[in-house]
């Protein structure tokens, strides 16, 4: 049985982002979705990056999360956070978050084609906030390219 690798589908087809902020953000991702909703290594990540000011996107993370999770009807695979490159999960989440706001039509196609459901606005909301938390604390995802 003559089998190649390129018969199989990437499991980790993105590369990891280069900014900090979409860093933290998908480290963050990684970590609830790995230790659940009141992961303290995501707190404790996001109070280093923010300051007093973590509660906002900390709450915002958990209810996209939450969402993603009550909805979804696809296994969404996320890597371990050792992992220098991304799932296409996370790799759509991410982009979604940081294009929400600018383009809200654009991100709800993403988080559709990851969630596997006709409709998702209240995760298309939650990444809306994210994104705009973010930006509003200072560290915008929108100024750092994805891959």
């Amino acid at each position: 049985m003559s089998e190649t690798f390129s018969e199989y589908p990437a499991i980790l087809p993105a590369r990891r982002p280069d900014g900090d902020n979409a860093l933290l953000l998908l480290f963050a991702i990684r970590r609830v979705a790995a230790g659940g909703l009141n992961d303290g290594h995501a707190a404790s990540a996001f109070i280093g990056h923010f300051g007093l000011g973590y509660r906002r996107p900390l709450v915002l993370l958990r209810a996209l999360m939450a969402e993603m999770s009550r909805v979804s009807r696809l296994k969404i695979m996320v890597a371990p956070c050792c992992c220098p490159r991304m799932t296409a999960a996370e790799a759509a989440v991410l982009k979604a978050v940081t294009t929400a706001v600018a383009d809200p039509y654009g991100a709800h196609d993403l988080l559709v084609a990851t969630l596997g459901v006709a409709n998702c606005l209240g995760a298309l909301s939650s990444a809306q906030a994210l994104g705009q938390a973010f930006a509003d604390l200072g560290r915008p995802l929108a100024d750092q390219p994805l891959p």
